[in-house]
């Protein structure tokens, strides 16, 4: 496995939800650059070395409300 992508959500309480396509992982955070790391650490500990894949895409889902 080259790439691995995670769908990125607004955690309704606040921060950020990520959930991988095709593997078990899931991590929240508060802040972007703390869920960065844990994403980074999450497939670290999932994936053996040999199959680790090299680059995590994130996908970010955003819904806004906007009044007519």
């Amino acid at each position: 496995m080259n790439e691995i992508m995670f769908i990125i959500e607004d955690a309704d309480e606040g921060g950020y939800i990520a959930r991988a396509l095709g593997s078990s992982i899931f991590t929240e955070a508060d802040s972007l650059e703390e869920l960065y790391e844990l994403i980074r650490d999450a497939v670290r500990c999932h994936f053996d070395e040999a199959v680790l894949p090299r680059i995590i895409r994130l996908h970010f889902i955003r819904e806004e409300v906007i009044a007519v």
